[in-house]
């Protein structure tokens, strides 16, 4: 990732304190698409519409509450999906979306850590 801190960077903090456990860039990748994906309120919506019709979802229910054509709820779906937060069943004729598993624990979690303040990194003056 580009717009990473170089480590010497990191170490040589004015403040004297240093950072002792950031996020491994792997997960960085993974948590900056899931929330690209969700950034986008019709994205955002379908994914509340899956929640709140039990965890799953036709995707011809999409066709009935958004303005949208076919082709653009497939392409929203399609961000949904390769970001790992849904997933897509074929029954028959019919598509279902529900959400993967535990996509959205580590979302929570890390808006759990950025909530946090880290007490211990504050210097004292």
């Amino acid at each position: 990732m580009p717009d990473t801190v170089p480590s010497d960077v990191q170490t040589a903090c004015a403040c004297g304190t240093t950072p002792t456990s950031t996020l491994p860039e792997s997960e960085v990748d993974r948590r900056v698409d899931q929330l690209k994906a969700m950034a986008h309120p019709v994205r955002l919506q379908m994914v509340d519409l899956i929640y709140h019709n039990g965890g799953e979802i036709c995707v011809c229910e999409f066709m009935d509450v958004f303005d949208l054509s076919q082709p653009t709820i497939s392409h929203h779906l399609k961000v949904l999906r390769e970001a790992g937060l849904i997933m897509s069943r074929r029954e028959g004729t019919f598509v279902y979306h529900q959400v993967v598993p535990g996509s959205f624990v580590a979302l929570r979690e890390l808006m759990q850590r950025f909530g946090t303040i880290r007490r211990e990194a504050v210097p004292v003056t």
